[in-house]
């Protein structure tokens, strides 16, 4: 039972949309997915103007930039993707920012790394599971990166009994 224990560890959100999507026929999840697509964040415009050469996803075949805020230890994501030509993309990206976004790091850090397969089984998009992936692990890397942050500005105690 690997299948069930690691879905112990899922986000609740992320828990209930993939058990919604067992449910359904390839129809329905693409269906689905688009609709998903739909309720993706715009980029803010502060960001239209900036060098975004460092939030780019190298590893998907669509170009897609993972833009992380922080504010008061919670972490905010936003993507720039072309909703029309990647709704899949845009789905993927909105179901997992609804369960990580205004959350402290550990949320991110919990995703499971299989997490992009769990998602986008049975719908054809396996050519896509290094990108989607990739994406994952960014989000978990800005959120290893943003709670380090967090526990240096809290003066955590080093093991050698300095600060941080």
């Amino acid at each position: 039972m690997p299948e069930e224990t690691a879905t112990e560890t899922l986000p609740p959100s992320i828990e209930r949309v993939l058990r919604h999507f067992r449910a359904m026929e390839r129809e329905e999840k693409m269906q689905a997915l688009v609709s998903y697509a739909k309720k993706l964040e715009p980029l803010p415009p502060r960001y239209a103007a900036i060098d975004r050469s460092n939030f780019e996803i190298p590893e998907c075949q669509t170009r897609v930039d993972i833009i992380p805020e922080v504010h008061d230890g919670k972490l905010h994501f936003y993507a720039d993707v072309n909703v029309r030509e990647s709704p899949t993309i845009a789905a993927f990206l909105s179901i997992l920012f609804s369960a990580i976004n205004e959350q402290p790091p550990s949320v991110a850090l919990s995703l499971p790394s299989d997490m992009a397969r769990r998602m986008m089984n049975d719908i054809g998009l396996g050519s896509r599971e290094a990108g989607l992936n990739a994406m994952v692990q960014r989000v978990k890397r800005t959120a290893r990166e943003v709670g380090e942050e967090e526990s240096r500005k809290q003066g955590t105690v080093g093991s050698n009994g300095s600060p941080g």
